[in-house]
């Protein structure tokens, strides 16, 4: 057991560590038995973190909560935060979500997005894993982000559409993993060449935003790509998914970043307010 004490705009509190969860994060309990968590390390990204929570929490409910923090020589610099029982990705593959939750989850999601674009700021990391939620990866990279391409607010847009099909699917479902691990040669590839299968082909305006490498990595994705392995996601059944969120989807999913909608624009699509 490790004991800390913190005081933190005026408030004291004592954090007793019970399990840790990944390196330098841990569940703990505070002298009142609530749940938090402690995230610990020697590191300027933790900083940064502190410093974007503290600037949004105010701004919108669905970033989780900075509640404390302990600076001292004695320890790192540790971040308290609000403990949520379970991240969307486990709570899906247990339980398949309704199509009202999934609009509920695609709605917070879009709208705490919302508020980081509009300072700015870009997620990069959207994914049912980073959602939490409280009871009461597939790969979701854009394609720009596979090439190594610049990219900005339009790649998290990529990843808000990859987490909606995953939900809407459900069952643990993942349009885009590969048969190959991360650390594989082929790896992106692979994912591009899905890419260009369910979403494909990539567009000719690729040619203003990519140099002529990553444009003969984009021609041989879709040569080698035979015709029967094609999956356009448009020729989908209403078996699979309704028709209203196929067309969402589909407006989401664009190869060109250019063409996918802001976070603002989404939120107005009216796929929110159908019955």
């Amino acid at each position: 057991m490790i004991f800390v004490k913190l005081g933190y705009l005026g408030r004291t509190g004592t954090y007793t560590v019970t399990k840790q969860l990944h390196d330098c994060v841990w569940s703990a309990t505070s002298q009142h038995d609530q749940k938090v968590v402690a995230k610990s390390v020697n590191h300027f990204r933790l900083q940064n973190e502190r410093d974007t929570l503290l600037r949004f929490q105010s701004r919108t409910p669905y970033i989780r909560p900075l509640i404390d923090e302990v600076e001292g020589s004695s320890v790192p610099h540790t971040i308290i935060l609000k403990y949520l029982d379970e991240n969307l990705l486990h709570a899906s593959n247990n339980q398949r979500l309704t199509r009202l939750e999934v609009r509920h989850v695609a709605k917070k999601v879009l709208e705490a997005l919302s508020v980081l674009y509009y300072e700015g700021f870009v997620h990069t990391d959207t994914k049912p894993s980073n959602i939490l939620v409280n009871h009461g990866s597939g790969d979701v990279r854009s394609p720009e982000a596979h090439l190594q391409m610049k990219w900005g607010t339009a790649t998290d847009i990529w990843s808000f559409g990859t987490m909606l099909i995953s939900l809407l699917y459900g069952d643990g479902f993942h349009i885009f993993k590969p048969d190959v691990p991360a650390d594989h040669d082929e790896y992106d590839v692979k994912i591009l060449m899905k890419y260009h299968r369910y979403f494909g082909p990539f567009p000719k305006s690729y040619e203003e935003i990519a140099d002529q490498e990553r444009l003969a990595v984009l021609v041989w994705v879709m040569q080698n790509s035979p015709p029967e392995t094609l999956r356009p996601f448009h020729l989908t059944t209403t078996q699979e998914i309704c028709q209203e969120d196929k067309g969402f989807v589909l407006r989401i999913m664009k190869l060109d970043p250019r063409d996918r909608p802001t976070a603002r624009q989404l939120l107005d699509d009216e796929w929110f307010h159908r019955n």
